[in-house]
């Protein structure tokens, strides 16, 4: 789903994905079944309201929202703006002042495809050692974490760790709509990985285990997103941040590895 299709194959993938059949999408925009089925082919053009009601009620994210829009010929609702833009200055400053006050736990921020934006000081320990072309911008830290060449050689679950990387991607594509990602999932899945492990049951969550500089680490990941961005770029940033799953990393990081 890009913004070079039109309304009505736009409108028919986001229902698909949501499953959201039209007449359920009709009766929550307030438009009869038969207007919006009008809608779908093209023989109705719908008012810029009803685009972003439908919207809405998709659930879509801005960049979505924006392509729906411009698909009918009205201008997008949220600005997109370069990363390096003055005008998201003090958005990323606010960035850069989470991840140092994260020290000394890993901290990185990360845009839609998950390239690298900024990180912490803490993140270096973590990726000493990897092939210099993986740290060529754009930085892919998805790559980065379970290329062979990667932080892939380090890894105690690489396994479990890859299953749990493939299927969170699985559910951004799902979200978000952002076929782009797809290659990124199909290269991931094509990386060596061993043995996926049965599910302890009194595990929370997946760690990510790996040896820091000779010493076994174990790390559980968090992420972070604005909570009412209005540009699209920085409605696509997250800061990742891997916090010590056991008080053993946590000693280690806090006396400086």
């Amino acid at each position: 789903m890009t913004q070079h299709l039109p309304l009505g194959d736009l409108l028919r993938g986001w229902r698909k994905q949501r499953r959201v059949s039209q007449m359920d999408l009709a009766l929550d925009v307030s438009v009869s079944p038969r207007h919006l089925s009008f809608v779908e082919t093209g023989r109705s053009r719908p008012s810029r309201g009803l685009v972003l009601r439908m919207a809405e009620k998709l659930k879509m994210p801005p960049r979505a929202r924006n392509a729906l829009l411009v698909s009918v010929g009205y201008a997008p609702a949220f600005p997109e703006r370069p990363i390096d833009d003055p005008a998201l200055g003090p958005a990323l400053a606010a960035i850069e002042r989470l991840l140092a006050s994260f020290h000394p736990f890993p901290a990185l921020a990360i845009d839609r495809h998950w390239n690298l934006l900024r990180n912490n000081a803490a993140l270096g320990p973590l990726i000493e050692g990897v092939a210099p072309w993986l740290m060529a911008a754009p930085v892919n830290v998805l790559r980065l974490g379970l290329h062979p060449e990667g932080l892939a050689p380090r890894i105690f679950n690489l396994g479990e760790w890859k299953a749990h990387i493939c299927h969170r991607l699985e559910m951004q594509i799902d979200a978000t709509g952002d076929i782009a990602l797809t290659p990124l999932l199909a290269e991931l899945r094509g990386y060596p990985a061993g043995h996926v492990p049965e599910r302890r049951p009194d595990a929370i969550a997946v760690p990510l285990v790996i040896d820091v500089g000779g010493r076994r680490m174990s790390f559980l990941s968090m992420t972070m997103v604005f909570g009412t961005p209005i540009d699209v770029t920085l409605a696509e940033v997250a800061i990742e941040t891997l916090v010590p799953a056991d008080a053993e990393t946590s000693a280690l990081l806090l006396q400086g590895g």
